[in-house]
């Protein structure tokens, strides 16, 4: 094998993986988790203060 048959095979391969994330992020069985997350950093934080942190 020469150095552009391997440079095929390597895109292809990333080109198949790179569908497969896209599918996996887009799919709707991910949908409500992804929008929790998204969420996730304006939910109120319930844990006490640390020692030290002035307000």
């Amino acid at each position: 094998m020469d150095s552009g048959t391997v440079s095929g095979i390597v895109t292809v391969v990333f080109i198949v993986v790179f569908i497969g994330i896209v599918w996996w992020a887009y799919s709707r069985g991910n949908k409500q988790r992804f929008e929790d997350a998204g969420k996730l950093p304006f939910s109120e934080d319930d844990t006490p203060d640390k020692q030290g942190d002035k307000q």
